[in-house]
Order: C-alpha cells, then structure tokens, then sequence
C-alpha cells in the first residue's frame, strides 16, 4: 500500500478530530444529569440551571480555548423525540389566510369559489397557492383577472399591484407575498419557542411547502404547547353589551326555539321572563340555572351571568348556542341597532354546575359590540411590550404598554366605559380573556392588563406570545407527535442493548472465522464507530432510534468489504500465491476493489434517495447509514491493511482464517441455473399469492402515515382487554376505535381518524379528553395532565401519541412510491453504466422487485396474526428502500465475478462460468448474510417494539434478498443474454484453450 505514511496521519487526525466533537457530548451529558437532578422533576427549574450556564465557562481544552453551556450544547450529539421524550409537530401555515387577506377579504364569487375548489382539489405535493391559480383559471375562464381592484388590485396593495397588470405578472407578487408571510410566521415562531423554556428546541422551514417543523425535546404539557404554537396572537379591545341591554333578545330568542326544540307540556309552562329577571338580578335561588324547562337557552345556563357575561355554559353545550345564533330566524330577532354584534366565548373554566354540584369546564358568554366592518376598535398592533405579572389581588395577570396611536385609542375606550359604566373585552383570537369595567375614569398613558384566572404559566405564554407577535395567518398541525419521557428512557435503553449484543455478535464471528485477521477488521471496526460517532457529533445531527438501527445495522455492513477482500486473499493463497502477492491482488481493482465499489455505489444511491424521500427519524436513520457506509470503506481498506501490511513485512502466516474455518463454504459445485425451472415457480407462486393477498384479500395494514389519523400508545397499571376498550372508546368517539396490543399486555395501540380534517388545538385536547374520559377508570390516583403527559410516578398513561392529516399523508405515500421506483430505477440506470450491458440491470431489478413483492406478501398475510405490529409507514418504506440496497449489493458481487471470469480469467460454457461465479463468492455472501441476520436479529429482539415491524421487514428482506441474488437476478441474466453473444463468448473461451 503506498503512502501509507499519509494515511496513518490522517487516519491519527480524524481520530482526534472525533474525539474532540464527542467531547463536548460527554461534557453537556454531563451537565444535563446535574440540571436534571437539580430539578427533581421540574422542568421549568431545569431550563433555569441550564440557562444560567449558558453563557458561563464549562469547558476548557487543554486551557487554551474556553467554552460556554451554549458552545456545548452547539456541539453535542442531540437526541431525537424518540429517546429525549417531547412534542414534534409540523405547522401548516394556511396560504387560504393569506390570500384572503391580500385580497382585503374579497367578496367576488371567482374568488371565493377558487379558495374552496383549491383545498378540494389539491394534488399529491402540489401546493396549495398552485391549486389556488389553477382553480381561479379553471373558473374564471378568463373573464376576471387577478388584478381586478375588488381582488388584488386594492388599497393595500396599490404598490405592487395595479389593474393594468396580467395575470402572470400578478402570479409573482402573490408568490412572493406568500412566501414573506411564511417567513413572518416563522420569526414569530420561533420568538415563541425561544421564551418557551425548553433545552435545544428545533424550528425549521420545510421547502416550499409553507410547512414548519418545530422539535421541543423534552417538553411535557402537550395542551400548553400546542396552543402556543396555533394561536395565531390576534388582540383586540372590544366594547361589550351588559346581559340587561341584551336580555330582550335572549328572551326572544329562546321563545322562538321553543318550536322548534322537543319538550313536555308541562315543560312548556315554564316562566321564561321570572327566570330572566333572577338572572338580572343576580338571584341564585330563582336563577336561570335552577330553572327546568322548555327554554332551549336558558336551560343550557349552568350559572347565572352579570355585567358582561350573558351566561355560563358547559362545554358540551356550546356547540349548540353557536347554532342557535347562527339561524337566520334567530339572527332576525337581533334589535336594529345591535345587528352588528358578535357572539363570542371566554376562556375557559372549570366551576361548579348549580344543577349537578359536579365541576366541569365551563365558558363565559359575551355580547361584543361590533361594526359593519367586523373589525376591533383597536387592536393588538399597538403593543409594544406584555410582561407576565400580579394583579392588585396578587393574582397572575398580563401588563400591557402602547404605542402612542394606541395609548390614544386606549383613554378614549375606557372614557367611554367610565361614562357607559361599561366594560372592555380583552380577546385573543376571538376568545375573551378578560373583561374589566372602569370605574376611576379615563386611563392615559397606554397601559392595559389582562386578568382573570390564570396560572402563572398561562400569563407566562401570553406574554410571550404577545410580545413575539401574531401570526399572519393561521398555523394548523397537520401532523405530530408526542413522545413520553418513560417511553424515551425505554428507548435508550432498548438502543444500548442492541447496540451492545450486535457488535458483540459481529465482532466474536470475524475472530472466530477469519483468525488474526478477524481482529484487524474489529479494529477497523472501533475506528469506524469512532469516525461514524465523530462525524454525527460535527454535523450537529439528531441521534433516533432508527438512527440507532442504522447505526448497528452499520457493524454488519461495516466488515463487509473486509470480508469480500479476505475471501479473496483466501482463493489467492489457495492458488499458490505468497501471503504477499495475495494481498496485493485482494485490494487491486482486478480483485476486490472493483465489487466492493460497484456494491457500496448501489448502497448510497439507495440510501440517498431515503435521505431525500424521509423526514425525521427516518432521515436520522438514512444519515447514520450514509456516514457509516463511507467511514467503513475507509477503515475496512486502509486501517485493517496496515496490520495486514505489518505481517508481510514481518514474514507472519496470516491465513485469512482459523483452523476450524479454513475449509468452510469452500469447494462447492452446485448448479444454481440448471435448477432455474424450479426456482422460477417457486419465486413465482411466491409472487402471484402476495399479489392476490396484497390486492384482493387482506391487503396492507396501512398506518396512519398513510392513510391519515391518530394514534396512542397507552400503556395501563394493568393487562386490559384491547375489544373491550376499542368499544368503549367507538361509543364515546362515535367513530371506530381500533386497539392492539403494543409489546406488553398492558400496553395498547390506539388509532382513529375522529376529526382528523380539524386541525385546531381545541379539537385536539377535545381527543385528549374523551381518552382520559374513557380509559380514566382504568387508573388509580391519575388526573388528565399525568395521564396525557406521562410524567407520573407509575410511568403509565400516553406514552406516545401522533397525528398525521390528510394532506400530509398523502404526501407520505405519494413520496414513498416515488422512493421505492426511483430506488430501483437510479441503481438500474448505474448497473447499466457500470457493466455496459442491460441484462444485468434487468436481472438485478427483477430480484429487487421479487424481494420487494415477497416483503409486502409476508406482511399482508402476516399482520393480523403477528405479535407485534406490521404497518405499512414511513419506517417500512425504509426497509424495503434498505432491502433494495442490500439485495442490490448482493447480486452485484455475483455479477462482478462473472464479468471477471468472462474477461478470461475462467474456461467454458456460459453457464458454467455463471456457476462458477456464483459458487466462488457464496462463501463472501453467507458470511456478509450470516452477519447482517445476527445484526437485525439482534435489533428485532433487543431494539424495542417501536421499530421491531421495521426490523422484521429487514430481516425477511435480506433472507429473501439472499435467495434472489443467487437464484433470480443470474438465471434472469442467463435468460436474458443475445445468444450470439453467448455463443461468441464460448468459441472464445473455447479457441483459447485450444
């Protein structure tokens, strides 16, 4: 080997370079366990210990240069949701928001109707702003333009855009709006989640999908976070209607619905207008709420309202009020000059229900004087500054200070209110905060609070959000998930252990097998994991349980090309050659370098294609697979051979195995195409019943990353019965429940698709809820947070739970297919370059395609019997992307021997020279096999049951991946060969020796 001077120096310099990058994981791990038995359990006192070190001296190299918590933290590897526990969810901004506002909020019917026809007709990763202008051409017909003043053309955008303008030209400055209030939305994001107060959050944009990832490790209050990041901080300062000045209307209104709601003749006597002066006069004796009858409204008062609050109603009972309101025989009873008014909600409460005298979460009702234009006399604009702080009560509050305009407008409201004996309504994205009376005048200087009942975390986010900004459209979660800190330990656990037995397992076989030799490759192996471990730890990457995976699944491929070289070293030294000769042709492009390139480009194509067609975790798995495939070929080619080189020199008997092993997988003879016949039938039944099961009998156990929905791993105190649950919840759901059990026969499966078109964070505590509601009974001593959020001491509720929407699902699968076809057909469009010759391409998709087709069989036959889970998601759409690139591997070491021996290198018929390629290398293809199956075996039953349906599609895919190089992709090649080529081939061989 030459400059092996060179090599040994870099291979030094990376080595260090490795070890300092993990450095700085070790020295943040480190401090993280002191923040984290600092706390005791206390999140909010973690971020502070940690935040305190941010800026101070933690780290010191060699006293020469200083670093901070913050350099740290920069540094280290970070660990996934999966392992570290939190909320990972990516935010739809909706574009419909946008346009709607761009356009003024247009009245044209064009318009409109291409807003709806947009979301209906939006295709696969089409966005939503192209659905947008095909739909507004669709229906325009060319009869309105983009630039037509009651659309785009308007006041507020007068500057850019003008009637004279075609719709092209308007097309641009609509992109390039869109665009900056995406990029608005994510400054306003992320200025949220820096207040937040979690370790390390992750915000990012996704393309041009105007979609953002946002990662908060280690957060818990689900509820909390997901508000936070939906609301869209739309404040505005109301003037209210008092119940007196509206208790006609309610009267009227609740006479009208008399007709039109069920009820008894004796519940039709009741006395509606003595049960309207109680509530006046704020009678609980004679109030609204103690009151049963045929009164539609009032009925639905769990307590009395005053001043502002026109009633107080039970959460389950506001969906029917909003509809009162909104028929259009009730909105007719509206006195003329409150036409304008807006029915809205307070936050909400829990109280006692004067009825049941049982708590239960309540909303405020408030009358809101609005105005022809629907618009807030002031709005949040004029905020300068909110800071969290304490009422004169000592109760938390929100301090309010603005701008001059505002502080204006402000001493006018409240002058108004004064005089009026009025209040002010405070809301935050329609829904009303607080709602003060002022009673010592006009208030000057532009200062505001927002009481009521708080916590001081609530006052906390408010502030932040305010202070951060609204949004300049809505931000809806169209996916995410939510892993528990119990479940991220188990994780972790279950990734060390795996990790351990497989490189144990693969680092016993190279000693047992190959001897001295065995150990340079371990060797190889160590500096690999340092390299691999070095580079993560560099590129800031996020370590996941699938990363994990890629991770152990890298020792098996890691001594791959050690054992192709040593295979080979082996026939050379069988052939007469000196340990030194046999060496040097071993790494020589005419012995194993040429395969184990060949092999290795078909693995990275692969495993680019994951990189670009995953996200999240599956991403971490395809970057940790990358970085270990070019870091094995570096140690297996260069460190293993300085040792190999250091025994030629030294004159030692390297053999290249052990006395036990040495004639192992040696001498075979078999025809693997003389039974070709037989193997096409099998492989083909094979093919045909998968085929019949995948399309016309069980077909696929589609998870929700394909089809949309939510889904939860529970995890109960103890063994339940998954029917009797799935009932339970169907009833309260209204829709179907599937529960499975998930490893333990305490631990369910929960999926549905309840609402999943909604995307609000009402909808999705709502969900929260009515699990809590159901599967509550199943606790002892457990409330709703410790049960949604996990963080108890029994480590027992919703370990995990996610949600993907329709949209994003079907981008998933759209992306999938496109995946796996474009796997095959890149590395096809490479085996065609590499060997210059067609068939071979063709017999190696044909194998992919059969391992793909057998993998999908076993799954469609297998996933209602199976102990464990065999869904059809992201995860096994990167085993089957895995399996392409193995099985692709595979056959190309056969199919390099075969153009080797028909280079001259072997005499004979075609298919003995075919045969004999085969049988040489089977002894490279058990070993790489053997190894692999150890690996994933080791994973399948040690690495957890999150990915143990991904393992298991690795692990079938790599038997069958076997089977196909041998018996498939050279009996297809064979098959496939111009017969005067093979016949040319063969008078060839012939003549030469002759």
């Amino acid at each position: 080997m030459q400059n092996k001077g060179l090599i040994k120096f870099f291979a030094i310099l990376f080595a260090l370079v490795s070890i300092y990058q993990l450095s700085f994981t070790f020295v943040a791990s480190g401090i993280k366990d002191d923040a984290v038995a600092y706390a005791k359990g206390n999140q909010l006192k973690e971020v502070e210990y940690l935040n305190d070190l941010k800026n101070k001296k933690v780290f010191s190299l060699f006293g020469l240069v200083d670093y901070t918590y913050a350099d740290v933290s920069g540094k280290q590897i970070n660990k996934g949701l999966d392992l570290e526990g939190g909320i990972n969810v990516i935010l739809q901004i909706s574009v419909k928001d946008v346009l709607k506002g761009l356009s003024n909020n247009s009245k044209n019917a064009v318009f409109n109707k291409a807003l709806v026809d947009a979301k209906n007709n939006q295709r696969g990763n089409q966005t939503y702003l192209d659905a947008f202008f095909e739909a507004f051409d669709a229906n325009s017909n060319g009869t309105v333009k983009l630039a037509s003043p009651e659309i785009f053309a308007n006041k507020n955008m007068a500057d850019e855009i003008n009637f004279k303008m075609t719709d092209d030209q308007v097309k641009k400055v609509i992109r390039k709006k869109v665009d900056e209030s995406v990029e608005s939305a994510f400054e306003v994001l992320r200025k949220r989640i820096d207040k937040f107060g979690v370790a390390q959050p992750n915000i990012a944009k996704l393309g041009q999908t105007g979609r953002i990832l946002v990662e908060l490790p280690g957060a818990k209050d689900v509820d909390r976070i997901k508000k936070l990041l939906q609301s869209t901080a739309q404040l505005e300062f109301w003037e209210t209607y008092k119940i007196d000045e509206m208790g006609s209307f309610l009267m009227a209104a609740n006479e009208a619905l008399k007709a039109s709601e069920k009820g008894t003749a004796k519940e039709q006597k009741a006395v509606v207008k003595d049960s309207l002066s109680a509530m006046l006069a704020n009678k609980s004796k004679d109030s609204v709420a103690d009151k049963k009858g045929n009164n539609p409204i009032f009925d639905k008062f769990v307590s009395q309202g005053g001043g502002p609050i026109l009633g107080v109603v039970a959460v389950k009972d506001t969906a029917k009020i909003n509809a009162y309101f909104k028929r259009p025989d009730i909105k007719a009873l509206i006195p003329a000059d409150k036409r304008f008014v807006k029915f809205v909600w307070g936050k909400p409460n829990v109280i006692k229900n004067e009825k049941t005298q049982k708590e239960e979460e309540t909303f405020e009702l408030y009358a809101l004087r609005g105005n022809k234009d629907n618009v807030a006399p002031l709005s949040g604009g004029v905020i300068v500054d909110a800071r969290d702080t304490f009422d004169q009560l000592g109760k938390p509050a929100v301090s309010m200070q603005m701008n001059g305009l505002g502080s204006k407008k402000w001493e006018e409201l409240t002058g108004n209110a004064f005089t009026t004996k009025g209040y002010i309504a405070i809301a935050l994205d329609d829904v009303v905060y607080s709602a003060p009376g002022v009673s010592s005048g006009p208030i000057a200087g532009g200062r505001s609070e927002i009481s009521g009942n708080f916590d001081v975390t609530e006052t906390k986010d408010l502030a932040n959000v305010l202070r951060a900004g609204k949004l300049p459209a809505a931000a809806e979660i169209i996916q995410s998930e939510v892993v528990g800190p119990s479940l991220g330990e188990k994780a972790i656990h279950a990734g060390f252990i795996s990790s351990i037995v497989g490189f144990l397992l693969v680092f016993l076989w190279m000693v047992f097998y190959y001897g001295r030799a065995g150990w340079y490759a371990n060797i190889a192996l160590l500096v690999n994991l340092l390299f691999l471990f070095g580079i993560l730890a560099s590129l800031g990457a996020v370590l996941t349980l699938p990363g994990i995976a890629g991770i152990v699944l890298t020792l098996g491929t890691a001594v791959d090309a050690n054992i192709i070289i040593y295979e080979r070293a082996k026939e050379e030294l069988r052939d007469g050659k000196t340990l030194a000769e046999a060496v040097k042709t071993s790494y020589g492009w005419k012995g194993a370098m040429r395969s184990i390139i060949d092999a290795n480009v078909t693995h990275v194509l692969t495993g680019a294609i994951l990189f670009i067609f995953g996200t999240g975790p599956i991403q971490g798995f395809a970057t940790t697979l990358l970085i270990g495939i070019f870091t094995s070929l570096f140690t297996s080619i260069f460190i293993a051979r300085i040792f190999i080189d250091k025994d030629v020199a030294n004159n030692k008997d390297l053999t290249f195995s052990t006395p036990m092993t040495k004639n192992w997988f040696t001498g075979f003879h078999f025809d693997f195409v003389g039974i070709k016949k037989w193997t096409y039938l099998f492989s083909s039944a094979v093919v045909v019943v998968s085929l019949i099961s995948i399309f016309f009998i069980n077909g696929l156990d589609q998870g929700v990353d394909f089809v949309g929905g939510r889904t939860f791993q529970v995890k109960f105190e103890k063994p339940v019965e998954p029917t009797q649950v799935s009932d339970e919840l169907s009833k309260e759901f209204g829709t179907a429940v599937e529960a499975k059990v998930f490893g333990d026969d305490d631990q369910l499966k929960l999926t549905t698709k309840y609402k999943i078109k909604e995307e609000s964070a009402e909808v999705d505590k709502e969900v929260n809820m009515k699990l809590f509601k159901v599967l509550g009974k199943y606790y002892t001593n457990i409330d709703y947070n410790k049960f949604i959020n996990s963080y108890n001491g029994k480590k027992v509720g919703v370990l995990q739970a996610s949600k993907v929407g329709a949209a994003i699902s079907e981008d998933i699968k759209t992306n999938s297919y496109w995946a796996v076809l474009g796997a095959m057909l890149v590395v096809g469009l490479y085996l065609v370059v590499s060997f210059r010759k067609w068939q071979y391409s063709l017999g190696a998709i044909a194998a992919v395609f059969h391992d793909v087709i057998f993998v999908l069989g076993v799954y469609s036959l297998g996933y209602k019997y199976m102990p464990f889970h065999m869904e059809m998601d992201q995860h096994f759409i990167a085993a089957i992307l895995t399996v392409i690139g193995y099985s692709m591997n595979d056959t190309v070491i056969v199919f390099d021997r075969i153009r080797e021996y028909l280079g001259g290198n072997k005499k004979g018929h075609f298919k003995d020279v075919v045969n004999a390629s085969i049988n040489s290398t089977l002894s490279r293809t058990l070993n790489t096999s053997l190894m692999m199956i150890l690996v994933l075996l080791t994973m399948f039953l040690f690495g957890g049951e999150s990915i143990r349906g991904f393992i298991f599609a690795m692990l079938v895919g790599i038997i069958v991946g076997t089977y196909s190089s041998l018996f498939i992709a050279t009996p297809v090649l064979v098959d496939t060969m111009d017969k005067s080529e093979v016949e040319d081939i063969e008078r060839r061989h012939f003549d030469e020796q002759v």
